[in-house]
């Protein structure tokens, strides 16, 4: 028998998906771990939740995540700020993977609704997709991690890590904008802005990875993302131009290239190239990709063209003498 739809609260659908009843406080959860109150609390706020204050909101799953970190802790395998830096890296991926979930299974549920396996509850139907989902996509996601983490640690050798600073690399970083994106959005309704952030997102990923790059992360019109070196950097941000200029259902792109030494912390990085990416974007013209003095003289002539633009004042660089880069 169907359940109505409106008999689905927010505490039952939390008990379906976490199979069990939340039924300790966090004074509860801390005492059995033998931590503080404090720093039970700091990790579950690093996991991206807020305090849950004296409510019986956890459950003997939470108890058990939180002994395991704290028992890396107590070994000496990481201290206590290690363990809050990996949880909130940790909290920060998942929730935007559920999110990302989420969003993706809604359109599947919409089609259940609408054909011959419609249950009358759409909340209904998605639990069902969800639970049977669920099993492989666990399997799948612990599987990604460890080929993520594999290829994570080759990097660190690949890219030439300072041994002063394991987080510091040389790379190439790639910043590719959709034009005329705001005043496209306001004349589109929120699906229609949705198919199109997704469409470019997943054209840009789909050449990033097929290259050897890696996609840094996602903001709606704009792609960050970093290759192992300027050739590469280059290629990518080239077949991007091409890959979205060649479909009809996206706004032109333009592209901003600078290689140089960042910090990567958190799967995020940081400076003066992601900066100088970001800046030539702006001023970059459509369907066209450009990059600073520094970085065009490591592209070689017998693979790119290479042509100086007029300088042109970029925040937080001066005056910058913009190059264009394409094929011969």
């Amino acid at each position: 028998m169907t359940v109505p739809e409106e008999s689905w609260t927010r505490e039952r659908l939390e008990r379906r998906l976490l199979g069990e009843e939340p039924m300790l406080t966090s004074e509860q959860v801390a005492a059995a771990a033998g931590v503080s109150i404090e720093d039970a609390r700091r990790l579950w706020r690093a996991l991206g939740f807020p305090d849950a204050g004296e409510s019986a909101a956890f459950t003997d799953a939470d108890l058990s995540a939180l002994g395991l970190m704290i028992d890396a802790v107590r070994e000496g395998i990481i201290d206590f700020d290690t363990a809050v830096r990996l949880t909130r890296a940790v909290g920060q991926t998942m929730a935007k993977l559920a999110d990302w979930q989420v969003a993706t299974l809604s359109s599947r549920v919409e089609q259940l609704e609408k054909g011959d396996q419609a249950t009358g509850s759409r909340i209904g139907s998605a639990m069902r997709v969800a639970e049977k989902v669920g099993v492989p996509f666990e399997a799948v996601l612990i599987y990604a991690w460890r080929r993520h983490l594999a290829a994570a640690v080759g990097r660190v050798e690949a890219l030439g890590a300072n041994d002063a600073d394991l987080h510091t690399v040389e790379v190439t970083v790639g910043f590719a904008d959709l034009v005329s994106f705001t005043a496209l959005s306001n004349e589109m309704d929120e699906d229609r802005i949705g198919d199109m952030v997704e469409v470019f997102e997943s054209r840009c990923a789909d050449v990033v990875a097929s290259h050897g790059g890696r996609v840094i992360k996602t903001l709606g019109d704009s792609v960050l993302f970093i290759a192992e070196g300027p050739v590469q950097g280059a290629d990518i941000a080239l077949r991007i131009v091409e890959v979205i200029r060649r479909d009809k259902r996206l706004p032109d792109v333009k592209i901003g290239l600078s290689a140089g030494a960042v910090v990567m912390r958190l799967g995020d990085v940081f400076g003066p190239p992601v900066n100088m990416a970001a800046r030539l974007t702006a001023v970059a013209r459509r369907n066209r990709v450009i990059t600073d003095p520094a970085t065009a003289a490591l592209l070689p002539p017998s693979e790119f063209e290479t042509q100086r633009l007029p300088p042109r004042p970029l925040r937080g660089f001066g005056v910058v003498e913009p190059v264009a880069v394409r094929r011969p």
